[in-house]
């Protein structure tokens, strides 16, 4: 896919996956149940035990509809390593340039993270595809609300302060998509296998967004 098509699909499809596993042999169980409930975007993070390698692995197991990106990225090398790997975007809990600049290289959208109307827009200015904005749950959604008003053109997506039940509030707010991490993967549930309750988890969280209207 194009980074134009891939931007599009995960727009359309309007909830990231943040998975921060710690059992790196649950990560495919997980994204599966959550696939199941109709959640098929998923993010990797780079704080999950060799997150690379899994990248690489879950593109090659799991149904070719799920979109595997790679998230907390903090530097140029992880970007492009992620990449090779499969990722098909990249996200940041910063704003580098270059993260972005990398990205684009390798056709593939990139999502920094940003606090301020200013970085917001400067990021924006660089080429991000998304914005995220983090943390979220420290501003809310009438932050996000107060920034469109008068830039309307952003695209922006909030990490920290999705629940499961509020994720159609954050794009009424205005949010294009939402990254809905802990509230979705259970860590008693994956602890203890219960990947179920994942299904379920996801299943109410994307109510939410058809409720929304959006």
């Amino acid at each position: 896919m194009t980074r134009e098509k891939i931007l599009e699909e995960i727009l359309k499809r309007k909830a990231v996956a943040v998975l921060r596993v710690k059992d790196e042999n649950k990560i495919q169980n997980v994204i599966e149940a959550i696939y199941a409930g109709g959640v098929s975007v998923a993010e990797i993070t780079m704080t999950v035990p060799n997150a690379i390698q899994l990248i690489e692995k879950m593109n090659e197991k799991l149904d070719k509809n799920i979109i595997i990106g790679v998230g907390s990225v903090l530097n140029i090398k992880t970007a492009e390593e992620a990449i090779k790997a499969g990722a098909k975007y990249v996200v940041s809990p910063i704003f580098k340039k270059e993260i972005i600049d990398t990205a684009h290289k390798f056709e593939v959208p990139a999502m920094p993270g940003c606090f301020t109307p200013t970085e917001i827009q400067i990021a924006f200015e660089y080429g991000a595809d998304i914005v995220k904005v983090f943390p979220a749950d420290v501003v809310g959604m009438e932050f996000f609300k107060a920034i469109l008003a008068p830039m309307p053109h952003l695209k922006l997506m909030p990490t920290g302060g999705v629940s499961l039940t509020n994720a159609g509030d954050w794009l009424k707010a205005g949010a294009c998509v939402v990254g809905i991490g802990s509230a979705l993967l259970d860590k008693k549930a994956i602890q203890e296998s219960n990947y179920s309750k994942l299904t379920e988890n996801a299943k109410i969280i994307l109510k939410s967004i058809r409720d929304a209207g959006i």
